[in-house]
């Protein structure tokens, strides 16, 4: 039997209720903790706002917390949601880039700030229901494996984990398969077992990134010129915030064949649009780096790389050009490298490290 006191993230999922039960079935003394980011304060509004945010997920998650007979608290964490998630979201996409949030929110928000505060009230460690294992490695490094489940793994979303973070975590539902985790919320009654997945981003339940981002920013975005790429005008777009790299459909632009974006330019407020030959790139730059089972990218590495969450992973050489710069070389073709999306680095099962693409 293990011992110490581990807060556990409930979202009032399945994933994160079962991580609950395994820690407490291993002797640990469990926290649950939902972590209260939603930034409304209107009943009816968190009440719409499901996912890990909203009033249902602190409702699960407290039934949860009782049947478990474990304490249970919420935590305001919206001033560190707002800063590090919804700002830099919003940010990134005036600035033509396409973010990932989630992956900001768990390295600022799910572990820096809730470790932080598990710390000062004498816990131990922090737990998740992330599909993904940690091990420490004979380097006595610690980094994230895979998990069992190969088409649940999250392991791209948490290469941003400092090597302290890693050492107080917890993820046991990595070691099984998302049926398996379902059968054993089932077998012990957890009122969350049937729960559907959360599939969006929790801040923007509708997919509508560009009309959260003018309720955010209290202003509409600028239209500006679709263009080739030797600068002609096709025709006017509806403002940066609405198109990513590779994009195909929403364009309105009738050119008699399927067209994308390739490139954006928002010092010019320019969508470049192109064929889709065009979409692909071999080389990309990466900076804010963090390195997990690796110290550094000396002298060049040869890995797989990510550049986003469900892509397959493809055979490349990683060189620093940089203090914080790799270049990344693939041995293939890569369709939509997107500027603002992480690549993440794997040796086999393990992460190497990952970054920024620029």
């Amino acid at each position: 039997m293990m011992s110490g006191k581990v807060v556990v993230g409930m979202s009032g999922g399945v994933d994160s209720s079962v991580a609950a039960y395994l820690l407490k079935e291993q002797g640990y003394e469990v926290i649950g903790v939902t972590m209260q980011i939603w930034q409304e304060e209107a009943l009816h509004v968190q009440e719409e706002n499901g996912g890990c945010c909203g009033l249902s997920a602190v409702e699960d998650a407290r039934r949860v917390a009782d049947h478990l007979g474990i304490r249970y608290y919420v935590m305001n964490f919206r001033e560190e949601f707002q800063k590090h998630v919804i700002d830099y979201f919003v940010g990134e996409y005036r600035k033509g880039r396409t973010p990932n949030p989630c992956i900001a929110c768990n390295h600022f928000v799910k572990w820096e700030s809730l470790l932080q505060r598990s710390l000062e009230i004498g816990a131990d460690s922090i737990a998740t229901g992330h599909y993904a294992r940690i091990e420490r490695l004979a380097n006595g490094r610690y980094a994230l494996r895979k998990s069992v489940t190969a088409a649940k793994d999250q392991t791209y979303a948490l290469y941003g984990l400092t090597q302290e973070q890693l050492a107080r975590t917890h993820m046991p539902v990595g070691d099984y398969e998302k049926d398996d985790v379902r059968r054993i919320a089932g077998e012990v009654g957890l009122p969350v077992a049937c729960k559907p997945d959360s599939q969006e981003i929790c801040f923007v339940p509708d997919g509508d990134y560009a009309a959260f981002i003018e309720r955010e920013t209290g202003r509409a975005d600028e239209a500006g010129n679709f263009v080739d790429i030797h600068g002609n005008v096709l025709g006017v777009h509806q403002g940066i915030t609405h198109y990513t790299i590779g994009q195909r459909k929403g364009l309105g632009l009738a050119m008699g064949h399927p067209v994308f974006v390739t490139e954006i330019r928002p010092e010019t407020r320019e969508v470049v649009i192109g064929e889709s030959e065009d979409v692909f790139r071999t080389t990309l730059r990466a900076s804010g780096l963090n390195f997990m089972s690796v110290p550094e990218f000396d002298g060049g590495v040869r890995a797989v790389a990510k550049i986003r969450y469900n892509h397959r992973g493809d055979d490349c050489s990683v060189r620093m050009v940089g203090r914080d710069t790799v270049e990344v070389v693939f041995d293939r073709p890569q369709r939509a490298v997107t500027p603002g999306q992480a690549v993440v680095f794997y040796d086999g099962e393990y992460v190497m490290g990952g970054g920024t693409i620029q």
